[in-house]
């Protein structure tokens, strides 16, 4: 159970859950009108911390430099919203919806001494004995940025098949018959061999054709590669803050009299 003399420690620090996960940050620590005993905590949860839930603060532990919950993070940031009135207190009803929330049973709770049967008071981080000021606080916006994955790019290969055309000189070899006349340069060549008989005689004719052979070729090399960006965008949060107002006396704190 925390201590007051540890609510300084528990302020403005991490709040984890049962598993160690961060939560959030605690904003404020409630006390119990009655017993003046720690009973709830207030945690800024969300994106920059724009939201506020309540844990129980009882069975809550101070570990090193955070506060320890014995409660999921989902739990706690899914808690009901509770309004606070002026004076920074917590009402019976609220109180009823945040016990049956968490499961603690109210009845024994006002039995319980130790539990506390009165409203919860916000100390908004003053320990110690009450005095007659108040406090006034103010909620300030924090943005921040957060690296998330915004989408995937892939390279992939594949193949096509495209159809070419070449034109390409091709020869072939046809037969001509040549007839010369007898004449002194060829007559003993004509002579040879009997007179009359019969011969064939063949000639082997050659012609080309085109030939398609593919080789592989490296062309380019492709990769993939990031760049960063620095755009501005806008965020627009809303804050709380605190106003005091003072009835009865006049801005020196003089009462003021009636005529």
């Amino acid at each position: 159970m925390i201590t007051r003399e540890q609510i300084d420690t528990v302020l403005d620090h991490p709040v984890h859950d049962a598993r160690g996960d961060k939560i959030g940050d605690a904003r404020h620590v409630f006390f119990d009108d009655v017993t003046g005993e720690p009973e709830w905590v207030s945690v800024r949860t969300g994106l920059f911390g724009t939201s506020e839930s309540f844990v129980p603060i009882h069975d809550a532990a101070l570990v090193e430099d955070h506060l320890e919950v014995p409660y999921a993070k989902d739990q706690v940031k899914d808690a009901p919203n509770v309004d606070i009135d002026a004076g920074g207190h917590l009402s019976e009803q609220e109180e009823q919806r945040l016990y049956q929330y968490y499961g603690i049973d109210w009845d024994a709770s006002w039995q319980d001494p130790v539990a506390g049967t009165g409203r919860a008071t916000d100390t908004t981080g003053t320990v110690g004995a009450a005095d007659e000021a108040m406090t006034r606080s103010e909620e300030e916006m924090h943005v921040g940025v957060e690296r998330r994955e915004a989408g995937r790019a892939r390279l992939r290969k594949y193949v096509v098949t495209e159809e070419q055309q070449y034109t390409v000189p091709v020869r072939h070899e046809e037969v001509r018959v040549e007839r010369e006349p007898i004449t002194d340069a060829n007559r003993d060549r004509a002579m040879t061999g009997p007179d009359i008989t019969e011969a064939e005689h063949d000639v082997t004719l050659y012609e080309e054709q085109p030939v398609v052979e593919t080789r592989a070729v490296p062309k380019e090399r492709v990769r993939l590669t990031t760049e960063e960006v620095t755009e501005e965008e806008t965020v627009t949060g809303e804050v709380r803050k605190e106003r005091i107002e003072s009835e009865g006396a006049d801005e020196h704190g003089d009462q003021r009299r009636r005529p």
